[in-house]
């Protein structure tokens, strides 16, 4: 478990995937990615294989939250591995209807 800042960018150990933390809750967080935590883009990702239960994979340039809102991730690297915060996947985030020009 890490505690996560904007701006801070993760990779997966076990996939493709790499994101940029946008906005983070405060203290440590346990983020995954296919199953495994997701890692500092400095260290040395120990591989393995991305779980079958955690394989609904990521989108570069989409933006992943949890059901409170407090996290948000922006894809910048797809991968098969989806994300997860404490065991409880991430969503894509939905853009906001614009309004209509009559």
């Amino acid at each position: 478990m890490a505690a996560l800042k904007a701006g801070s960018r993760m990779k997966s150990g076990v996939c493709d995937t790499q994101v940029m933390v946008i906005a983070a809750p405060d203290g440590d967080v346990e983020l995954t990615c296919g199953g495994a935590p997701m890692l500092e883009m400095a260290a040395d990702a120990p591989g393995g294989d991305v779980d079958p239960a955690h394989k609904n994979g990521t989108q570069i340039g989409k933006r992943y939250v949890n059901e409170a809102a407090d996290l948000e991730l922006l894809c910048t690297k797809p991968g098969e591995g989806s994300l997860a915060l404490g065991g409880t996947a991430l969503q894509l985030k939905e853009a906001k209807a614009l309004p209509s020009s009559d």
